[in-house]
């Protein structure tokens, strides 16, 4: 096996050696009192029992899909699945134990001080995102080495690793819609009893649906979003592989080369961690830029000789007309360096207590909930524009470099950079259990300033996290979308009697000419939006049902409001596990179905030609409005949450002002726009053109 194999295996291992490392680090620290223990237990035994529920579920779907590949390809594909299904759910759920366990660990090093609370949250965050770059990464890189050894090339290996991109995106769009719809349903139905109609405080223990409020935040910000980018790392490492294999037939040095870099920014990911410490002013903030900025530095000096090392600075590649060199990858990787850190620091403008949108939500709410809404749309709406620039800027450069292979490795950059901007998110649910936990055990008022102030800056984290993630996984999608057209092409090119023979007599035509095209756009098009009103309504039905069980408890049980009852929370728990099972599924087959339902719909109406133009149109439909869809619904979820923060801080009246409950409205209106819809666009971006690549597979056996 070759070095440019073991280095990005090695350097795999590492991650998770660094995960044990870090975990057994936060284990370690003080679980803070009895009662604390007590919550965090239910905690804990909440968000393992939906996990353990919605894995049985996917595996079940699994399974089919399995056997399905099976038949329909071969063994080596339907490993590839299942390695990615597995790992992917490993991710996820490791993360989530992780954090499940941090948490009263943080409540209880923020009774010490600011400085240990931070330390304990951002380190469990730390294991979750090196424990998902490790594992992708050894996901794609042993089983390429695995195939490499039996002897596997050419479409067998590009298939067996597409199947592998598949499985993880079988377990992030479920995990990212369920685990959206569980914590959304138990914020929204927790907040509008709660805060609005019994007027207690956040994360009160008289609230029966407080537990199930803590436990969706790790089920949904930590398990979910750690199978999410598992999903966006896997697919844009193997759909850059399948580009290499594409333009440059055995050279697999240019195939190991985005193994490379996942691999070295790993190791600069773990150097980053160290940097991550509180200065003299402070800033938690400041302080987590730190540590991404140096791991930015060090993965922009670290490709220089990964470059050098793998395919050589001044090798000549050629594609089509575009000729370009070594050197212009490692200028496209700088180039997804800066298109991520331009992401991050736009989506923080849009989403941070420090900058006008979240500021002019705030004072909108003076005059009510309708005007708190029409802001919150409208930021949502603007908060589109300038990622929308960067990215387009970002594809030019790149393109103008190296055609479509630059832009795969600028994509790849940005995503090997995960391990940080995951640790970044994870750490946002850990703070807000705490802060929760605090509550409910009745600590300090000074503990739980300090983990307000951590929390606060966990929701800018997190909705950095996923403006990065929207962002790369859009740009990720239009190199599978390349890949797409690129295997289509192949096909018809190679096509024989003995050989592809479903491709003979297929006329390739994508222009604007091609009213088949058009149908593919606007059918494109609508995905997000159907896909994003599924999963809003799915949450408005769970919130609903939640709303009622617990005005049914402040009516039923006596003495909860007075302290003297104890809230049945169990009950709260099993509800939202049931509906959010149930509701994620309908949702999550729509990528998975459209593009073979349209395929075969547009052979029954016209031809061939028509079907494959009518379902690549659709894959760019996709990613377009998907794009747009997700960065405004996350960027103003975001922004309607620290609106409310904002509020509570004092500014504008403070709290139980009727400022304040305009912005509880629009938090509830913002919650499942930036945890369950917005979020779950990107998996099912990708998926749709997964499926769409596999069909193509598909069809040529």
């Amino acid at each position: 096996m070759s070095v440019e194999l073991w280095i990005p295996i090695i350097c795999g291992l590492l991650a998770l050696c660094y995960g044990a490392y870090a975990a057994r680090l936060v284990i370690a620290h003080d679980a803070g009192t009895e009662k604390m223990q007590q919550i965090a237990a239910a905690i804990q035994e909440g968000a393992s029992a939906y996990l353990n529920r919605q894995y049985l579920t996917i595996g079940l779907v699994g399974i089919v899909i399995f056997v399905i590949l099976f038949f329909l390809m071969d063994l080596n594909v339907a490993i590839g699945f299942a390695i990615g299904a597995i790992l992917s759910g490993a991710a996820g759920f490791i993360g989530m134990n992780v954090s499940v366990r941090a948490n009263v660990r943080t409540a209880a090093a923020a009774a010490i001080s600011l400085k240990d609370g931070l330390s304990v949250s951002f380190m469990a965050g730390a294991i979750t995102g090196l424990l998902v770059v490790g594992l992708a990464l050894l996901a794609v890189s042993g089983y390429y080495a695995y195939l490499l050894s039996a002897g596997v090339d050419g479409r067998g290996l590009v298939d067996s690793l597409v199947a592998l991109s598949l499985g993880a995106s079988l377990i992030s769009i479920f995990a990212r819609l369920g685990g959206g719809i569980f914590t959304k349903g138990a914020d929204v139905g927790a907040d509008l009893v709660g805060k609005v109609e019994a007027g207690i405080p956040e994360d009160d223990p008289r609230n029966p649906a407080v537990i199930a409020d803590n436990v969706g935040d790790n089920v949904g910000d930590c398990a979910g979003m750690a199978a999410d980018l598992f999903e966006t790392y896997a697919v844009t490492v193997v759909a850059t592989m399948v580009l290499g294999s594409i333009y440059f037939a055995g050279d697999t040095a240019l195939m190991s080369y985005p193994l490379m870099i996942g691999g070295v920014c790993i190791l600069t990911s773990i150097i980053g961690t160290f940097f991550v410490k509180l200065g003299a002013n402070n800033s938690i903030m400041g302080a987590l830029y730190k540590g991404f900025i140096v791991t930015t530095i060090l993965s922009a000096i670290a490709l220089w000789p990964i470059t050098q090392l793998t395919i050589g600075m001044d090798t000549v590649y050629t594609i089509g007309a575009k000729e370009f060199t070594g050197m212009s990858l490692f200028f496209c990787g700088l180039v997804g360096l800066v298109v991520t850190g331009l992401l991050i620091w736009i989506t923080e403008y849009y989403t941070s207590t420090e900058y006008r949108p979240v500021r002019s939500i705030a004072a909108a709410s003076e005059t009510g909930h309708g005007t708190n809404v029409i802001q919150g749309l409208a930021v949502s709406m603007e908060a589109t524009a300038i990622p929308a620039i960067i990215i387009c800027a970002g594809i030019i450069v790149s393109y103008n470099l190296a055609a479509l292979f630059g832009i795969a490795i600028a994509v790849t950059t940005m995503l090997a950079l995960a391990g940080m901007i995951v640790a970044l998110d994870a750490y946002g649910p850990v703070t807000d259990n705490a802060g929760g936990i605090a509550e409910m055990a009745n600590m300090d008022e000074e503990v739980r300033k300090t983990t307000d102030a951590l929390d606060a800056v966990g929701n800018t984290t997190k909705a950095v996290t996923k403006g990065y993630a929207i962002g790369s996984a859009g740009l990720g999608a239009l190199v599978l979308f390349a890949a797409y057209t690129e295997d289509l092409s192949f096909f018809i090119a190679n096509a024989t009697p003995d050989q592809f023979s479903f491709f003979q007599g297929v006329v390739l035509d994508f222009s604007l000419k091609n009213p088949y095209v058009v149908v593919g756009l606007i059918l494109g098009g609508l995905l997000p939006y159907l896909f994003g009103a599924m999963g809003m309504m799915a949450v408005g039905r769970a919130a609903g049902s939640v709303v009622r069980e617990v005005r049914r408890q402040f009516k039923e049980i006596p003495g909860i409001m007075e302290g003297t009852g104890k809230p049945d929370y169990g009950r709260a728990v099993d509800m939202l596990t049931k509906a959010a099972i149930k509701e994620m599924i309908i949702p999550s087959l729509l990528p998975l179905l459209a593009p073979i339902v349209i395929f075969y719909l547009m052979m029954f109406i016209a031809d061939k030609s028509a079907a494959f133009a009518t379902v690549g149109a659709m894959l760019l439909g996709v990613i377009i409005t998907g794009l747009f869809v997700a960065v405004s619904m996350t960027a103003g979820g975001g922004a309607w949450d620290n609106a409310k923060k904002y509020i509570e801080d004092g500014h504008h009246g403070g709290k139980g002002t009727d400022a304040h409950a305009a912005a509880v409205t629009g938090d509830t209106v913002g919650d499942p726009y930036k945890d369950t819809a917005g979020p779950a666009v990107n998996p099912m971006i990708k998926i749709t053109n997964i499926i769409a690549l596999l069909l193509l597979a598909a069809l040529a056996h």
